[in-house]
């Protein structure tokens, strides 16, 4: 599964609209879309970001480990 299709998933698992999501790491919500849809990938700082928001690891987001 892609970066995208993870931030997607573990965005709908807590309710949270691309928006707020957004909001809770300081990027827009076009960003978040071009994740989301595969468009764009996001930085190693904002790969922290999410990892720690949705308390996940770094290497679960991309790809390398089994979330548990």
């Amino acid at each position: 599964m892609k970066i995208g299709q993870k931030i997607k998933d573990l965005r709908i698992e807590r309710g949270l609209n691309q928006r707020e999501l957004a909001v809770e790491i300081k990027v827009s919500q076009p960003t978040i879309a071009a994740w989301e849809n595969g468009e764009n990938e996001p930085k190693a700082t904002y790969i922290f970001r999410l990892a720690r928001f949705f308390g996940v690891s770094s290497d679960y987001l991309l790809g390398l480990e089994d979330r548990f």
